[in-house]
């Protein structure tokens, strides 16, 4: 036998015992260099990929969020990747699933912030996942903002794991059917139970798979929820509606230049041109100036009402307060002279001739245009609800709170004042205040009398602890939730709710 033989018989005997057969892998091994070689540039282009991603996880620092925006997030460093580690993120809350809810908010920044911590009560309830609230862009106002501009968007999801499920989108099959119109789009009753949403929408849902709300406002009830359904509303609204960090920087900045100068004071001036037309209200304005704001309220056809008395309607006290009227209550109630006035609101219609009184008595008057710089505002200057976040913001850290109209941001300031330990939040009576005006400037009161009665008016409206009014039948004129969130307020608490 040929020694070539020897060998072959030999593997032969070795593979049948099962022993390894080095020598002939050794000889074998020239024929894997190809398969090395492919391995080899595997690993190099694989530590190359990540050289590279980590390099441009560092580029939005310096081009800015614009450029990149739509890249995935696990490659842009922000200030919330900074907090995640941090957050204490609660463990995903585990249902059956019964649909879908999507729903566009209506209305200003705050009816779109107590609205959307509604929606997120009413999926807790159902049992549905809420597609991320999408925003007015057809108001007045005709804002572009979308959720993700104002609010932290993954902060909100992450932060009511524990209580409901929330997707940026609809799944695709779903999505589908919404944009060929076969979603059923419904504005909810206003100020309804929840057993409305149990009993008429939660079968629509489980009909269709999804159903989207055109409204958010005001369509859950101020009373008669259960303690979870409204620490819930308070959660959302105190806790995961967190705004932008670029707005919190930017709030903490004007902050920090106010603080400089010591103490001041937030007044929520609404005598904006919008406010005015809407309302009707013309109290100090121009003949010309009545005319336009008449001409603006006729052009807008969902403002229902058109044909309004001025004259009657402030003698109720259903107009915001001038600036002229909050400078002598102001005075009255003793505010410091020196002290700033942080104007929160937009061009004040009359612009300076109406703000010379104002500023005659208070000169330390300013607004976030005043504070900083065009760079500083740019981003956010053609869009008011980011404009008004920075001011709810700048309200929420204020000294003193003065809203001059009982408005929605007015109401939801208030009770978030209320909830960080009663901070001092003045609620004019406006009724009394225009009559005891008209009374100082008619020569009937002297100053001290008008200041002396002023005082006693307001005595109980300094945002202390007090009921939640309740009336039966007429749940519009209760006191709004969200301006004395009773169920969640830290101690002292009125433990009886006052009923008339």
């Amino acid at each position: 036998m040929c020694r070539s033989e020897k060998v072959l018989c030999s593997d032969y005997r070795e593979r049948k015992m099962g022993i390894k057969v080095r020598s002939h892998k050794l000889k074998a091994w020239p024929l894997s260099r190809p398969r090395v070689q492919w391995w080899l540039w595997r690993v190099v282009i694989a530590v190359s990929l990540w050289t590279f991603t980590a390099q441009f996880a560092r580029v939005p620092d310096l081009w800015g969020p614009r450029v990149l925006k739509g890249l995935p997030s696990c490659l842009i460093a922000s200030p919330y990747t900074a907090r995640v580690v941090e957050e204490n993120i609660p463990p995903e809350r585990i249902y059956n699933n019964n649909g879908y809810l999507m729903v566009s908010s209506n209305g200003g920044l705050n009816q779109m912030r107590a609205g959307i911590c509604d929606m997120v009560a009413i999926a807790r309830s159902l049992n549905v996942t809420l597609v991320v609230p999408e925003l007015d862009k057809a108001s007045f106002w005709q804002d572009s903002s979308d959720f993700q501009d104002i609010f932290d968007v993954d902060h909100f999801i992450n932060s009511l794991r524990d209580e409901v499920r929330i997707v940026k989108e609809l799944p695709p099959r779903l999505k589908r059917q919404f944009e060929l119109g076969m979603v059923p789009s419904i504005q909810p009753v206003s100020w309804s139970n929840i057993s409305y949403y149990h009993n008429k929408i939660l079968p629509l849902i489980k009909e269709h798979g999804v159903v989207q709300f055109l409204k958010t406002d005001s369509r859950l009830a101020n009373n008669g929820l259960s303690p979870p359904i409204q620490k819930l509303r308070c959660k959302v609204n105190f806790s995961s509606l967190k705004f932008t960090p670029q707005i919190e920087e930017l709030g903490k900045r004007v902050v920090k230049i106010l603080r400089k100068k010591g103490p001041f004071l937030v007044l929520h001036l609404r005598y904006e041109k919008d406010m005015l037309a809407f309302s009707g209200c013309t109290e100090g304005c121009t003949k010309k100036e009545a005319d336009e704001l008449r001409k603006l309220r006729y052009a807008y056809p969902w403002w229902k009402e058109k044909k309004i008395d001025s004259d009657k309607k402030r003698r109720h006290g259903l107009c915001p307060l001038t600036p002229e009227e909050t400078a002598l209550v102001l005075r009255a109630l003793d505010i410091d002279r020196n002290m700033q006035i942080y104007i929160a609101a937009g061009d004040i219609f009359g612009g300076q001739r109406r703000l010379a009184s104002l500023i005659s008595s208070f000169p330390n008057v300013v607004n976030k245009e005043t504070l900083l710089t065009p760079d500083d505002t740019r981003y956010f200057q053609y869009h008011s609800s980011q404009m008004a976040a920075l001011d709810y913001f700048v309200s929420l850290e204020s000294d003193i709170f003065v809203p001059t109209y009982d408005g929605n941001m007015a109401r939801v300031v208030e009770g978030h004042r209320r909830y960080l330990g009663f901070k001092s939040t003045i609620l004019p009576d406006q009724k009394n205040i225009v009559s005891l005006v008209d009374q100082y400037n008619n020569g009937t009161l002297n100053w001290d009398e008008f200041a002396t009665k002023i005082k006693a008016v307001h005595k109980n409206r300094m945002g202390m602890a007090s009921s939640r009014i309740v009336i039966p039948g007429r749940p519009k004129e209760e006191d709004y939730f969200y301006s004395n969130p009773h169920e969640c307020l830290p101690h002292p608490q009125v433990e009886v709710l006052q009923t008339l």
